[in-house]
């Protein structure tokens, strides 16, 4: 057994001892309202926007981006389960802004073994055989932080399956002082048009 998996299960024990009634939580989110956010381990949905368990959906990806499978969730956390507003952050010191859709195609097609960066840029290990399935995946790599959180909230709000009802709201998480910046662009975007 390795020691992250011990240390897993050891504070999933300790968990489940203080598990109390939340085994009786409804499944629909008490505050009916779902982030969409980034992967990064750096970000706690939970504390940065005051969360307890059962309070809201929180999606997570790679850079937050919306991705169709964001979307999908977006659309089953509205309507099976009846959240009203949604939230797009993404954060500063993002990892999808190191890379290049062709950069990471390149270092997969070399090896798929872990890469590492230095100031020279990114450099594959040479390990192994790599795979061109790569070519085929959207990355969803961005350049531009602030446009990012508008394109990800104007794409959710133009989608088909989005009620206009629902305020799509922008952020950046800095990941520097913890505050949430609202990039106004992408609210202007998500505004409920109608009620």
């Amino acid at each position: 057994m390795s020691r992250i998996l011990e240390e897993v299960l050891a504070a999933n024990q300790t968990y489940a001892e203080n598990f109390g009634d939340k085994g009786s939580l409804p499944l629909p989110p008490g505050r009916h309202f779902a982030i969409l956010t980034c992967m990064d381990a750096r970000l706690d949905p939970a504390k940065y926007a005051g969360l307890t368990e059962g309070d809201a959906h929180v999606i997570r990806n790679a850079g937050g981006r919306a991705s169709d499978d964001a979307i999908r969730s977006l659309v089953i956390s509205y309507k099976l389960l009846g959240t009203k507003e949604w939230f797009v952050i993404h954060h500063s010191d993002c990892g999808m802004q190191l890379f290049t859709d062709q950069i990471i195609r390149n270092l997969l097609a070399s090896s798929l073994k872990t890469a590492s960066i230095d100031a020279e840029g990114w450099h594959d290990s040479g390990e192994g055989e790599g795979s061109n399935e790569g070519e085929f995946i959207d990355w969803l790599t961005f350049s531009d932080l602030a446009e990012s959180v508008a394109i990800d909230v104007q794409r959710i709000r133009n989608h088909p399956l989005v009620p206009a009802e629902i305020p799509i709201y922008g952020f950046i998480y800095d990941v520097k002082t913890g505050k949430l910046v609202e990039v106004p662009k992408a609210t202007e975007f998500g505004k409920a048009t109608t009620s």
